[in-house]
């Protein structure tokens, strides 16, 4: 039976999002997906569903939504309290849900991106073989109030993976670890000196398309012809700013690719909220 999610209210910047759209970046279509790709994986391994199945992605204001047949749900990133009705619930487990629920999320403490998985994926268009939504190639960028977000209803409940510890995805340091990028090496040994001893401020203009740092570092780099990015390349722009390019990022740039960070790094950098700092450390390639 197929059911929908309604949306009471969309909170901040709440989006359907999978693992990305890939194969089309010389389209100058970006990867877009999860923010954080280790709280997306881990929502549908929590409910056993297909590595790729989407997902609600929402930024710090939680969206509240009412679920129209029964289901299995799940809630991962952002740290807060989940409230089915009037019940709190658990995160990072599974969640039975009923025709006519409703869910809210609670005292947000930790953490930028919060995520609600669904059994079986929410059933959202497939553009471009990906439901992750993209101002112009899908029709919203972002989930409105009243939308309906179609899903498979389950009723079988009998399996269960438990409750999942998930400290093991929150940084202890304040350390982002990073690969040279393809222009490292023109910066001068002063600039990279700088580049590793300091540490950066999160700007308030991070989106997601990139995470800009509020400290600056001295450029002594020329111009360059535009050249592929990718998310987790760092930028060095003109004025000495640092740019971290994110999921949404574009597909080319004409500044320095000073870092590429890792994976990990990625995922742990959009969880950082802004005004908190950072610290670059370098990883060689093996």
């Amino acid at each position: 039976m197929r059911g929908a999610v309604e949306i009471i209210s969309p909170g901040l910047y709440t989006s359907i999002q999978d693992q990305g759209r890939f194969g089309f970046s010389k389209y100058g279509i970006p990867r877009s997906g999860a923010m954080d790709q280790d709280s997306f994986f881990l929502a549908n391994s929590i409910l056993g569903n297909n590595h790729d199945c989407a997902v609600i992605e929402w930024t710090m204001i939680p969206p509240v939504l009412k679920f129209h047949e029964d289901t299995v749900i799940t809630i991962t990133g952002a740290v807060c309290i989940p409230f089915l009705n009037d019940n709190t619930c658990n995160m990072y487990s599974q969640l039975r849900v009923q025709k006519g629920d409703v869910l809210r999320l609670k005292n947000v403490k930790k953490g930028v991106y919060g995520f609600v998985g669904i059994k079986f994926g929410f059933q959202s268009d497939l553009i471009l073989n990906s439901r992750s939504q993209y101002k112009m190639i899908t029709h919203f960028d972002k989930l409105q109030k009243s939308d309906l977000i179609p899903y498979d209803s389950c009723v079988d409940f009998s399996t269960s993976n438990g409750v999942v510890n998930p400290s093991f995805l929150w940084m202890t340091s304040n350390q982002i670890y990073a690969f040279p990028g393809p222009e490292f090496d023109l910066m001068s040994s002063n600039q990279k000196k700088f580049l590793f001893s300091k540490e950066y401020t999160v700007s308030t203009t991070r989106n997601r398309m990139a995470i800009p740092l509020d400290e600056l570092l001295e450029n002594e780099l020329g111009s360059m012809l535009t050249s592929p990015v990718l998310p987790g390349t760092v930028q060095l722009t003109p004025s000495g700013q640092l740019i971290i390019l994110t999921r949404d990022c574009q597909t080319t740039g004409g500044y320095p690719r000073v870092l590429q960070l890792t994976e990990n790094a990625i995922n742990a950098i959009s969880q950082i909220r802004t005004g908190e700092k950072i610290k670059f450390i370098l990883k060689e390639f093996s």
